[in-house]
């Protein structure tokens, strides 16, 4: 797990499945990115979102980025079909941060999407 995370209390911790395509454009990036990488949240004030190697961490840019959400334990060994979800493990630290999932998901895929067409890596390719 993430060094970011060492140390800090989960409020509560379930299981989870991210889709396919948020995690094949992290695949993607993470190739041709140097990580961690952070991504901009706009619409959630001062969130980001710390894309390490092995978690996807949502901080606190108020808090000295203080971890609110993690992704993290993704079963991705062995994974022979990229439509299907991921399955892995989603930490909460705070106690609000349930309705984040959702939205975090949606503004990471479509920054990353912007960012690789912008590195004019065609979309499709994997």
């Amino acid at each position: 797990m993430s060094r970011r995370l060492q140390g800090i209390p989960v409020f509560a911790a379930r299981d989870d499945a991210v889709p396919a395509r948020t995690y094949n454009l992290w695949r993607r990036a993470r190739m041709r990115r140097a990580l961690p990488l952070r991504l901009r949240l706009p619409g959630l004030k001062e969130m980001g979102l710390i894309l390490d190697p092995d978690a996807w961490i949502v901080v606190d840019g108020n808090r000295s980025d203080v971890p609110v959400l993690a992704w993290v334990h993704f079963q991705d060994r062995h994974r022979d079909a990229l439509h299907t979800p991921v399955p892995c493990t989603l930490h909460y630290y705070h106690f609000m941060a349930s309705g984040l999932r959702g939205e975090v998901l949606a503004l990471m895929e479509k920054e990353l999407e912007r960012q690789l067409r912008r590195r004019r890596v065609p979309i499709g390719d994997l």
